[in-house]
């Protein structure tokens, strides 16, 4: 496999600490804007929404400039934006500063996920994705612990700044190493929505949607959570998150080899069906012994970032023409479902319990299990592809 892909996946890494780490420091932000949780979570939901909305749109204006070129642009975007969430002199001028994080940050894991898929041999392109989601969730292991210790030790603020800088790193790294590479063929938007016509592309979106938005409906909220059903204290709570996050390394490039063996279709129903099971255990798991609830998290956390690659994995099986374009959808309907997910875990936490959080979370899942089993048995055969002229 090119070893080029390592450097999206560092790339990636960046852009994952920063749409994350807001749930690890939701307390401290709303504290200094004297804010709700609720509503520094909503920094997480406008994050996703833009970010999904984004994506495609600047996927298509930028068809036509080389990808290299492109690349650099978002990352120096990127940087300013989280220069100005460090400065930001309130909720509003972060709201702000959020969104041009998201704008930049998609275009960057869009690039990273559809750069790697094409440059790598076809046999590799299930591990190819699986390093560049390996990517984000490492900032779980390393970005957002340290974003949480950085955050009580020093302030909120200094997690940006300290992105900032990374994001400097990244960009001479990029610059030097990186090859020039050609875009893809143009793809208007309005043949770009053909390909949702589909029954099948739909229940694949589909699933991608419920199955973050479950997910996110808890994770975002999960330092609370940590916090009220099991009374951990800061530090403890920064241990979890960094054993969270090394099981989601290892679910990331666990789903795309799960995807190369097994084939697309039968990773998907397994990785989701298991991750259903992890999520409605874990409310239950906080009454058990400690060890248990870990061992239920681990699981929950492998299984949350093995289901990306493993779609995007089915995504390229299910169609013949421009992936690219499908890839980039699954990345914007899956961002929806964050936006979602984390506004609805925000209701149920502030009108309600954050144990339900969970719960809910888990019948979202469930039924992108529903949508999955119909995207599995409907025909590859079937699926409308995108073309260019």
């Amino acid at each position: 496999m090119n070893k080029k892909v390592y450097i999206l996946a560092i790339a990636s890494f960046i852009v994952g600490t920063v749409e994350l780490i807001l749930g690890g420091i939701l307390d401290l932000i709303a504290s200094s804007f004297n804010v709700s949780i609720a509503k520094a979570g909503y920094l997480i939901s406008i994050f996703s929404l833009v970010y999904a909305i984004s994506a495609p749109i600047l996927l298509n204006i930028t068809a036509k400039i080389e990808r290299k070129k492109v690349y650099m642009w978002a990352l120096f975007i990127f940087l300013i934006s989280n220069i100005l969430s460090a400065y930001s002199i309130g909720y509003t001028m972060l709201l702000l500063s959020r969104i041009l994080a998201a704008m930049s940050g998609s275009f960057i894991i869009v690039l990273s996920t559809t750069m790697a898929s094409r440059i790598v041999k076809p046999e590799y392109q299930g591990r190819a994705l699986g390093v560049v989601f390996m990517g984000i969730s490492a900032s779980l292991v390393l970005g957002i612990p340290i974003g949480i210790f950085i955050g009580n030790t020093f302030g909120w603020r200094e997690v940006f700044i300290m992105i900032a800088l990374l994001t400097a790193v990244i960009m001479i790294s990029v610059w030097l190493t990186m090859e020039k590479l050609a875009p893809s063929p143009v793809v208007p938007i309005k043949k770009q929505l053909l390909a949702l016509r589909n029954s099948k592309m739909i229940a694949i979106h589909l699933a991608t949607f419920f199955v973050l938005a479950g997910h996110l409906t808890l994770y975002a909220y999960f330092t609370p959570f940590l916090q009220e059903t099991l009374n951990l204290n800061s530090n403890m709570v920064t241990l979890v998150y960094g054993i969270f996050g090394i099981a989601a390394v290892i679910g990331g490039g666990l789903g795309g080899v799960l995807s190369d063996k097994w084939g697309a279709p039968s990773a998907v129903i397994a990785i989701i069906g298991t991750f259903f099971i992890s999520m409605v255990s874990l409310p239950f798991a906080v009454k058990l012994p400690f060890v248990i609830f870990l061992i239920l998290m681990i699981i929950w956390s492998a299984l949350s970032w093995a289901v990306s690659p493993a779609q995007n994995n089915f995504i390229i099986q299910s169609t013949k023409d421009n992936p690219d374009v499908l890839i980039s959808t699954n990345v914007a309907i899956s961002h929806l479902g964050i936006a979602a997910g984390s506004y609805i875990g925000g209701i149920i936490i502030n009108d309600y319990s954050v144990l339900l959080n969970g719960w809910v979370g888990a019948i979202f899942v469930l039924l992108g299990l529903f949508c999955s089993f119909f995207a599995v048995t409907k025909p590859s055969s079937a699926t409308s592809t995108v073309h260019t002229k």
